[in-house]
């Protein structure tokens, strides 16, 4: 009986990458000089209508008024601290209250919104969103203007609620700290939607029908599941939110009285009417150190967040 000689098969070595493919190319020197002379007109733009604004705003903080009213510069610490009376502490601390407040209803609002859209409404999504957005295409004053008649003492609003026994004769929505927040959310909400509509598009839906099988009901799989996967999209609208609302004085003029005047109708008073330009920079400097510090602790999260998820 003839012995077979076992035949060996060997494996064919795997192809060489030849020309670079599959690699992710790196730029040339003349394409970097392109991306560098493209971006030169934004810097540009950037640096003198912002930074130069904003180190001139910083300069006159320092300075003083002359006796028609006109800013001088100079080296006076008598704005700065000024910002520490009473009456501008607390006014800065309703504009916090107020922005923070405004968030909050917003995120409240907005949850809902978008994972309705995101994962519930199909081929008609494009067509909410539209719906959603379109409407704050409209001047911001214009819209202000039209809700402060909707929530005016004979508008519409206050008569539904009294018709059904919820509201009397006394009530009011305009002049009130409610009435001021209801136009921040009404006027901002957008700002939340966008971006938690856009982490609910990118979440992997296979998330959610794992959270039902292991957490059971719809409430539980949202918090722990749908929340966690959408913080960033939440963190981002948080943003988005409370830096306009911070510095807004449209709706506390519309809405509010005396007593629900923020830091923005200050800022306007003190360069418009009340000719003090320096008195007006120092609130700009000390609402610009609020948003910094906002804006910083957004970018601190964002960034630990990126490194947990590349672990």
């Amino acid at each position: 009986m003839a012995l077979r000689t076992p035949v060996r098969t060997e494996r064919p070595a795997p192809a060489k990458n030849v020309g670079g493919r599959g690699r992710r190319p790196r730029p040339s020197a003349a394409g970097a000089r392109i991306w560098t002379w493209l971006t030169l007109p934004g810097t540009v733009w950037m640096s003198v209508f912002f930074i130069a604004s904003l180190l001139l705003v910083a300069a006159i903080s320092f300075g003083t008024t002359d006796q028609l009213g006109d800013p001088r510069f100079g080296t006076d610490l008598g704005n700065l601290k000024a910002l520490a009376d009473p009456a501008y502490r607390d006014v800065m601390v309703r504009s916090l209250g107020y922005a923070l407040l405004t968030s909050v209803i917003c995120l409240l609002i907005a949850y809902p919104v978008a994972y309705a859209v995101a994962l519930h409404a199909g081929r008609f999504k494009n067509a909410l969103i539209a719906a959603i957005v379109v409407p704050f295409f409209a001047n911001y004053l214009v819209r202000m203007y039209g809700w402060s008649v909707l929530l005016s003492d004979d508008g519409p609003v206050l008569q539904l609620l009294r018709a059904v026994g919820l509201a009397d004769d006394h009530t009011k929505i305009l002049n009130t700290g409610f009435g001021v927040i209801a136009g921040l959310v009404y006027g901002f909400v957008v700002f939340m939607i966008i971006p938690l509509y856009a982490a609910m598009e990118r979440m992997d839906t296979a998330l959610i029908e794992a959270g039902r099988d292991l957490y059971g009901g719809p409430l539980r799989t949202f918090l722990f599941v749908t929340v966690p996967a959408t913080r960033q999209g939440a963190a981002a609208g948080m943003v988005l939110v409370f830096l306009p609302a911070m510095g807004d004085f449209v709706s506390a003029q519309f809405m509010g009285g005396p007593n629900q005047i923020m830091i923005g109708n200050l800022i306007q008073d003190k360069f418009f009417e009340g000719q003090d330009w320096p008195l007006g920079s120092a609130l700009t400097m000390a609402l610009m150190a609020v948003l910094l510090l906002a804006m910083f602790g957004y970018l601190r999260r964002t960034r630990k967040d990126e490194a947990e998820a590349t672990r």
